[in-house]
């Protein structure tokens, strides 16, 4: 068989975790705030069993035949997801989210920040928050929408 040039792959993995909040911006007011996010401000917050699905991608190492260890992106995802948001308020336990609104969105961003820090440079691909089964999220790391 002859050599083959690299082939690049995508490889995923989810986990699960369980956590409350509650949508409130500080720059709305009461009423704005129960306009906009209507049955999700309840003062005493609500909660999900959020699936998180974390895609990486690479080439294929001739060697190993992975793009990754999967023991490795487990670890990774355990540090940058299970610990610090699992069974959590998000608004009162973890600090980033004490000036952001804990929307999915902002908790897709919260992951792949976190993910970018512990991962090899340039291998994370696109990050799925799965709220409810209806409500999904995917970031891939993009700042803004240019016009």
């Amino acid at each position: 068989m002859s050599p083959r040039s690299a082939c690049l792959a995508r490889l995923s993995r989810s986990v699960t975790f369980s956590a409350c909040h509650r949508l409130h911006s500080k720059s709305l007011s009461d009423e704005e705030n129960l306009k906009l996010f209507g049955k999700c401000n309840n003062p005493n917050g609500h909660g999900h069993n959020y699936k998180v699905v974390v895609t990486v991608r690479g080439e294929i190492d001739p060697v190993s035949g992975m793009v990754m260890n999967l023991t490795d992106l487990k670890e990774y995802m355990q540090a940058a997801i299970m610990e610090p948001l699992d069974h959590k308020n998000l608004d009162k336990d973890v600090p980033y989210f004490s000036e952001v609104v804990s929307t999915t969105e902002n908790v897709a961003v919260f992951i792949w920040d976190s993910l970018q820090k512990l991962l090899p440079q340039g291998i994370l691909y696109k990050v799925e928050v799965h709220e409810t089964e209806q409500n999904v999220v995917v970031y891939k790391g993009e700042e803004t929408i240019v016009k």
